[in-house]
């Protein structure tokens, strides 16, 4: 995948999936990766405790914080709203290229966070053709916080030049939203703060996903659908943001797509029409689209006799929309959408037969 492209974790899966481009790491690994981090926390935890220097381990080797940082900067995609759900405005970050619906290149969750803040001219780095080094470094940020990146080993020595650089754990744009707090709050020296951030946002996710008992334990799937080529779909799996965030609103991962699952570390699988008896018993899909995708999915003569495609239990988000710009989950995204995305599933779920 180019490193250089700094698109929604959605726009950069549809292009990878659609070219077959992308390898692909499952959120299941999100699981060692917390395991890695707590080892790296635990090792840590003595030196945060009594102060610095702060060492955070990631797949650059490490990075080490000698004192509390007081002008932060993000590159990459949402970075920037972890520091701003912490309270802190950036002294730069990168521009939002997809599901942004002005110039500003900002998503919406993000200008209300600074307006909050009483930031009115944030800095925004135009890198989508590449980070803008020049831009950065007149910044002059204490740390460059880039946990959700695809920064290559290049780009990294680069940007250390300027400040100590928070990099991914093992793999680019690979990182689960929990990760991504603890990281980026780790490298701010706010990693107590990174915590509590992470219980609100858990609590919140119930707190909403109770006000929907008509969702809890349907069997759901966030999909795509490409309806110029139905011969294939893909399925994202429960390791991928998507899949693991139906399962913490209540829904169930569907057994008949599970057993399709052969490599663990894999974020979606890709099935022929021929394969869809695979999706049988799942009862609801997720998937993105526009007002035709139903339609067309409905019209052909393999997957409209899906059960859950011919009763119409559909959730299509709008392609290029917040929404969709959502679908990789942040602190900020997840409190502004989640009553927009709760509430399409609702719909849907009390039409189900």
């Amino acid at each position: 995948m180019n490193s250089k492209r700094y698109f929604s974790f959605f726009a950069m899966l549809l292009i990878s999936i659609l070219s077959l481009a992308l390898v692909g790491c499952a959120d299941k690994e999100s699981s060692s990766e917390e395991a890695d981090t707590s080892k790296s926390q635990n090792t840590d935890s003595e030196e945060t405790a009594t102060g610095y220097p702060i060492v955070i381990k990631h797949a650059f080797g490490e990075t080490v914080i000698e004192e509390k940082p007081e002008r932060v900067a993000t590159v990459a995609w949402a970075n920037h709203d972890v520091a701003l759900a912490l309270d802190v405005v950036p002294v730069g970050f990168s521009a939002a290229n997809y599901g942004v619906q002005d110039d500003s290149g900002m998503l919406p969750w993000t200008a209300e966070k600074l307006k909050e803040l009483g930031e009115a001219n944030p800095n925004i780095y135009q890198d989508t053709d590449g980070l803008d080094f020049e831009a950065i470094a007149d910044s002059n940020p204490d740390v460059i916080l880039a946990a959700y990146s695809g920064i290559t080993q290049e780009e990294y020595d680069t940007l250390s030049k300027i400040a100590p650089v928070v990099a991914y754990p093992e793999i680019p744009w690979v990182i689960t939203w929990r990760d991504q707090i603890l990281y980026n709050a780790k490298g701010m020296g706010m990693e107590e703060e990174g915590k509590q951030l992470i219980a609100d946002t858990e609590k919140l996710i119930q707190d909403k996903a109770n006000e929907h008992p008509e969702i809890k334990g349907k069997k759901a799937a966030f999909a795509m659908f490409n309806v110029t080529d139905l011969s294939k779909f893909y399925i994202y799996t429960p390791g991928d943001p998507r899949g693991e965030f139906l399962e913490e609103i209540g829904m169930v991962y569907p057994e008949g797509i599970k057993a399709q699952i052969t490599d663990e570390s894999s974020f979606y699988i890709e099935l022929s029409a021929e394969n869809a008896d695979t999706l049988n018993d799942t009862e609801l899909f997720v998937a993105y689209g526009d007002g035709n995708t139903l339609k067309a999915l409905q019209a052909d003569p393999i997957l409209g006799k899906v059960p859950a495609i011919q009763n119409g239990s559909v959730v299509i988000i709008e392609d290029n929309t917040p929404l969709a710009a959502a679908g990789n989950p942040n602190p900020l995204s997840i409190q502004y959408t989640i009553d927009e995305y709760l509430s399409l599933i609702s719909d849907v779920a009390k039409k189900m037969k």
